[in-house]
């Protein structure tokens, strides 16, 4: 078990030891963000989980992630091939799929909070925003256009990442780290503060009581209950999709803040930084359609949107900060290119 939590520190000392004239490991600055973040998990999962049995699978799941990225990169160190170095950063990129639903694997063992931000919601309110929204706007057309700005989410991401890949290598470093280093941010966020969000807390206490203001603490229930709420019957393309998709592979965590509005969000500020008007008034309608997706099916309160909206800009001077503490040592020079002329000139 201690291989599996210590694995990624173990490796990087043994990449130094194994170091030829002629092959040299060099880990890319997402790939090392990867292991830090793997660092931090594991030792929460030895707090949180200290059943060897529950805990041990999370564990091998992260050696098996150290090695691959291991293996990547050295074989990227003997071929200087684009699609590996494509492979690298597509492998941790795709590992975002297995890190949002393990969030709920680990903050099962503590407390669920989301009676806080529903009585928050009234408070401010007088009422649940997100059992109303869809109440006042029930029309189809309203639905589908809603619905398909939220299944817009990992086609923004993938979409963007890939144009400033094939637009602007060096940005591309810059823009892809800072989402990495955002979606860290949140799911530690989740790990620590578990909130399953309307369409599951709703679902756990009730909609009488929800109707009736009164907000109870359902303490470790989602330990053993993952129900979602019993949304409208609607037969639009998109809602079905939406609706499908959450029954695969939502859980009830990562309600606060709301990644989908924090990450859309830091993607618009970087789209603007990098002057790409044209490509920013294309993604504006999804982009405002998606942040309004996130509380009219049930998936997040307002609360967790504004709380999206103001960690995005947190988290892209945070990430920026911390890229750059990554990468002065390359006085500008391109990973990409960087780790290949490590092997002539100094840098």
């Amino acid at each position: 078990m201690f291989l599996a939590v210590y694995s990624e520190g173990l490796l990087l000392i043994f990449t130094r030891k194994i170091m030829t004239r002629n092959h040299s490991i060099r880990f890319f600055s997402v790939e090392k963000l990867t292991f830090i973040y793997i660092i931090i998990t594991s030792l929460v999962i030895l707090i949180l989980r200290p059943d060897f049995e529950k805990s041990k699978e999370l564990l091998n799941a992260r050696l098996m992630m150290v090695l691959v990225i291991f293996g990547l990169a050295y074989l990227n160190s003997i071929k200087n091939w684009w699609v590996i170095r494509f492979s690298r950063f597509a492998f941790v990129g795709a590992l975002l799929v297995y890190w949002y639903p393990e969030t709920f694997d680990i903050n099962r063992m503590i407390p669920n909070y989301d009676h806080v931000l529903a009585e928050l919601e009234q408070s401010l309110f007088g009422f649940q925003p997100a059992l109303v929204f869809n109440k006042i706007y029930p029309q189809r057309w309203f639905s589908e256009l809603l619905n398909m700005g939220y299944f817009a989410y990992y086609p923004l991401i993938i979409g963007t990442s890939m144009f400033f890949y094939l637009k602007n290598r060096k940005y591309f470093e810059y823009f892809f780290f800072t989402l990495l280093f955002s979606f860290f941010c949140y799911y530690t966020i989740y790990i620590l503060f578990p909130t399953a969000g309307p369409q599951y807390y709703y679902q756990a206490i009730g909609l009488d009581q929800v109707n009736a203001g009164i907000f109870p603490h359902v303490g470790y229930y989602f330990d053993k209950h993952q129900e979602l709420l019993l949304k409208c019957s609607n037969t639009g393309f998109f809602s079905q999709m939406v609706q499908n998709t959450q029954q695969v592979g939502e859980r009830p965590t990562a309600a606060f803040p709301s990644s989908h509005v924090g990450i859309s969000s830091l993607i618009m500020i970087m789209v603007i930084k990098n002057r790409r008007y044209i490509l920013c008034a294309i993604l504006t309608p999804i982009y405002l359609s998606l942040v309004a997706a996130t509380v009219y099916i049930q998936a997040h309160y307002v609360i967790d949107v504004i709380a999206g909206l103001v960690t995005a800009v947190a988290f892209y001077f945070l990430g920026s900060l911390v890229y750059k503490l990554f990468t002065r040592k390359f006085l500008g020079t391109s990973e990409l290119s960087a780790v290949f002329l490590k092997r002539t000139v100094k840098v």
